[in-house]
């Protein structure tokens, strides 16, 4: 097996093609190309035997191999991933997530070689691991598709994690633009119409895997998507959004910044770790703020927003807002396993990762409560505050968020006890988190 900084070095070598774009078509083209090779293998093989899916916990399996085709990463399965971060448990009592609905910004692709079908990615991943079918739909209305199931690796893993974690949620990507990511304008429009359509589907939770730089937004677009995020909160709409992948500074580079929609005070904004845990067991041990040199999770203080009052009194943070709230996997070299047709497995990678993660975790709240919790912000942070906290979180305490970039190394922030601005209050321990988010839901709406 290669070593973390033999994963590291592979990576970083692979990054200019990785983030050619923001969905990732090489792992795509990988995962094209290897299904093609998993149909002609299991054509020629003899039929394996049936084995009966469980109704909502994933097997935990040997351990996984995915990655590039002779450099394999070993992975965690959903039943791994179930148990480090304390899901396993709800799931066992039936908190599945249920009856909501989990939203999801998705770029409308037209059929080639760099895509797939996301019904039968996610078939083939509720297959590879035990779990029930998903339950998915897709909505075209601002994109218009005219071939709504053709997926790219992002949307393979915003479903794919959201369906590990809360197998019971319902699946809704809302189809935006191919062009959606091309300017701020653009992102500004993908957002709200992300937001009406939420609205307008009585979704309990939107998860925004995307990210770009305050300083590319104008006054009336920053304003544009605080207005949408309003609506949502008056909708009881939780808003879960990626910090970034690029540590100190913006998704394009330079300057030292924190990113919208997460830098929003309405949005749960979600950093990333390097998980550490048993890949027989799954069972938790540790984690560390994700860096990988070029990316890291992204953190720090706004320049648009001032401190909201749930962050009063919080050591580190000044008159703005501070990014990010909470945080979760997003190291590709710890990383949970994405499958696609015929069973080709490749890690998952960046807060696009950790943002459904949390997602998921906020559709099981939902249920919990009976309720949508909506604008959980001033919750999580009550929580944190109290003796509860580090059952409720695992505290993050190790890692920056400083990054290497070809203009030279831009120093960012150390992770540390409790709140940073690199990994927020850190991840969560569900099965305590989510029984406190749904009692605080309960007395909230009294």
């Amino acid at each position: 097996m290669p070593t973390r900084w033999q994963l590291r070095a592979l990576l970083n070598a692979l990054r200019p093609v990785l983030h050619s774009s923001r969905w990732w078509p090489w792992l795509a083209a990988v995962a094209a190309a290897a299904t093609a090779v998993a149909y002609l293998t299991a054509a020629a093989a003899p039929p394996a035997p049936a084995r009966p899916a469980r109704a909502h916990t994933a097997a935990l399996a040997a351990p996984l191999l995915c990655g590039p085709t002779d450099y394999f990463i070993q992975c965690y399965s959903p039943g791994q991933y179930q148990v480090a971060y304390g899901v396993a448990p709800l799931l066992r009592s039936g908190i599945t997530g249920s009856g909501e609905t989990v939203v999801m910004p998705e770029l409308a692709n037209v059929p080639g070689p760099n895509f797939t079908d996301i019904r039968k990615d996610l078939a083939a991943f509720a297959k590879k691991f035990g779990l029930p079918a998903a339950k998915l739909t897709v909505t075209t209305t601002l994109a218009g598709a005219s071939a709504p199931y053709v997926a790219g690796t992002e949307e393979v893993e915003d479903t794919e994690i959201v369906h590990a974690m809360a197998p019971g949620a319902t699946l809704d990507a809302v189809l935006v633009p191919a062009s959606a990511t091309a300017s701020a304008a653009n992102f500004t429009a993908a957002v709200t119409g992300l937001i009406r359509a939420a609205v307008a589907q009585g979704a309990a939770v939107v998860s925004i895997s995307g990210s770009k730089g305050e300083h590319f937004f104008t006054p009336a677009e920053v304003a544009s998507i605080h207005v949408a995020l309003q609506q949502a909160a008056d909708r009881h709409i939780t808003v879960v959004a990626s910090s970034g992948d690029t540590g100190a500074i913006s998704d394009d580079g330079p300057p030292t910044e924190v990113s919208l929609p997460a830098s929003d005070p309405l949005v749960l904004g979600v950093g990333g770790t390097a998980l550490n845990a048993s890949h027989q067991t799954g069972a938790y041990h540790g984690e560390m703020a994700w860096n990988a040199d070029t990316d890291a999770s992204a953190g720090g203080y706004s320049f648009l927003f001032r401190r909201p009052s749930y962050q009063d009194g919080i050591p580190g943070i000044g008159a703005t807002r501070g990014v990010p709230d909470v945080a979760a996997d997003a190291d590709s070299s710890t990383a949970m396993a994405l499958t696609f047709t015929g069973g080709v497995l490749v890690p998952a990678q960046g807060t696009s990762a950790s943002t459904p993660l949390w997602a998921a975790v906020m559709a099981l709240a939902d249920q919990e409560a009976g309720q949508h919790l909506g604008f959980v912000n001033p919750a999580i942070y009550r929580i944190a505050h109290s003796r509860a906290y580090h059952s409720a979180f695992h505290d993050v305490v190790t890692g920056d968020n400083s990054v290497l970039w070809p203009t030279g190394v831009f120093m960012g922030y150390e992770a540390g006890p409790g709140w940073d601005p690199v990994t927020g209050w850190g991840s969560p321990d569900a099965q305590f988190l989510v029984p406190l988010l749904a009692h605080q839901g309960a007395i909230s709406g009294r």
